[in-house]
């Protein structure tokens, strides 16, 4: 199976929760377009040591810190669908998109256009902040319009109950994970949130 995780915004914990995602389900890793260094495969391999996890190389890989549209014009490259091609992989495969839903790969294409190009199901990754649940409820409609199958929701960060309720009554979502704010990040805390997923992935 592929998933797809796509997030309301940038850094809004993809990386973080495709290495839990990984660790999980004993799934291998592709990044298809990565804009600015250091790598998030790089970051997923350090969380996963000795794991059985393959991290694919990615299609695109830009110096640039940008939306992969402005990143790619900056270093005269053209962003193509038809460049991407799913790696070969014998698990599950965890897909890590750049940005948010509707982060522009071109003039025409989106992020989020690539999971229905990878046939993936998505995991939408959501933060709490002042505008987070109108954020949250836009890339769900962009989503749904596309008629993407969605596995379900992951929170990330402080959490905040009341905007966790409204963000579920609306969408019906399933909620799969609450990460904490946590004060580091490392192999410790992502075996312990992989348990945690695996609690609710088939519920």
């Amino acid at each position: 199976m592929n998933y797809f995780v796509t997030a309301i915004g940038t850094d809004s914990g993809k990386t973080l929760v495709s290495a839990i995602l990984c660790k999980a389900l004993r799934a291998d890793y592709w990044k298809p377009i990565q804009a600015g260094l250091p790598s998030d495969s790089e970051t997923v391999r350090g969380l996963l040591p000795g794991s059985g996890s393959k991290i694919h190389p990615e299609a695109y890989i830009f110096k640039t810190g940008a939306s992969p549209h402005a990143a790619a014009a900056i270093e005269n490259i053209k962003i193509e669908m038809g460049h991407f091609s799913v790696p070969q992989h014998s698990s599950d495969l965890v897909i890590e998109g750049a940005g948010g839903c509707l982060v522009p790969l071109n003039d025409h294409d989106f992020v989020i256009d690539l999971a229905a190009k990878f046939k993936a199901e998505v995991i939408l990754v959501s933060n709490f902040y002042l505008g987070s649940i109108n954020h949250t409820l836009l890339s769900y409609e962009a989503l749904k319009s596309r008629k993407l199958a969605i596995k379900g929701i992951i929170f990330n960060g402080a959490l905040n109950s009341a905007s966790e309720q409204i963000i579920l009554h609306h969408t019906g979502l399933r909620p799969l994970l609450h990460i904490d704010q946590e004060r580091s990040v490392d192999q410790e805390m992502i075996l312990k949130y992989s348990k945690k997923l695996m609690q609710n992935w088939n519920g």
